[in-house]
């Protein structure tokens, strides 16, 4: 039997896509991969301050640095079904939500090959609430 991708690397060296949403209206999302990524030790705080570091200094995401990212929440697990939300991920609020800055990401169940988004709060709740795409 064949191992999952999930399970091949350690949860000491995993590999993380972060959705970087600027805009769930227009559906603008660029996507970052982080490999290495420590799950046991690395917090919710330090994946922010990581993702907000690549964002600054990565070429390709000059388009992305005026939005004040503050929220991650994970997008699908490997292996799982994807949302039917091309852009963002509604269900699971209440547990998907990485919320305590100070919490290990496996405490969260993150495990290697995990999509987070990364996005601002504000701009979530309002898209939630009136979930119109602007461009098609």
């Amino acid at each position: 039997m064949t191992a999952l991708t999930n399970t091949l690397n350690p949860t000491t060296s995993s590999t993380l896509t972060i959705r970087v949403i600027k805009n769930f209206e227009y559906r603008t999302v660029k996507n970052m991969v982080l490999q290495n990524v420590n799950l046991e030790t690395t917090t919710v705080e330090q994946l922010k301050e990581i993702i907000r570091e690549k964002i600054n200094t990565t070429p390709g995401f000059k388009p992305f640095r005026n939005v004040n990212y503050d929220t991650l929440k994970v997008y699908t697990k490997a292996h799982g079904a994807k949302p039917t939300n091309l852009v963002i991920n509604f269900e699971h609020d209440e547990d998907w939500l990485l919320n305590y800055e100070h919490s290990a990401l496996l405490s969260y169940g993150i495990e290697n090959e995990t999509e987070i988004s990364f996005f601002n709060f504000e701009a979530y709740e309002k898209y939630k609430e009136h979930p119109d795409i602007q461009w098609d």
